[in-house]
């Protein structure tokens, strides 16, 4: 419920058109998202673009991420935030407490693994056993 949980998992959504799929579920979560601002998709200063954007002077939709674009950028986003935390993980976790063991889910199409950036990070996140 608290986007700003710094252990909470994170979804990724690199199919950036389908934005009104998470639009619709963050307002079923009870995030502060009203139906109105679902009426307002892909309206100018909606809270509800058409590509998920992280929240900024523009947009403040809670519950977003990270900003979405070009295709296979969510797939390159959800690496990173892999990265970040396996590494807090490794500084932080002991044995006795364990500070962070969230997970990273990102839903991507077919045009997000056909840009070289989705290759790239997929390999990287291999490499890493993210």
């Amino acid at each position: 419920q608290d986007p700003t949980w710094m252990n909470r998992d994170r979804f990724i959504l690199s199919a950036g058109h389908g934005s009104m799929f998470l639009y619709s579920w963050l307002n079923l979560a009870g995030y502060d998202l009203p139906m109105e601002e679902l009426k307002n998709f892909r309206q100018h200063h909606s809270q509800t673009p058409g590509h998920p954007e992280f929240p900024n002077s523009e947009h403040t939709t809670p519950g977003i991420e990270c900003t979405t674009g070009p295709l296979g950028q969510g797939v390159a986003n959800a690496v990173g935030f892999a990265v970040s935390e396996k590494m807090a993980a490794a500084k932080y976790n002991t044995e006795e407490h364990k500070i962070f063991g969230h997970h990273i889910y990102a839903l991507a199409g077919d045009g997000c693994f056909q840009e070289g950036v989705s290759a790239e990070a997929a390999a990287f996140a291999a490499h890493e056993k993210l």
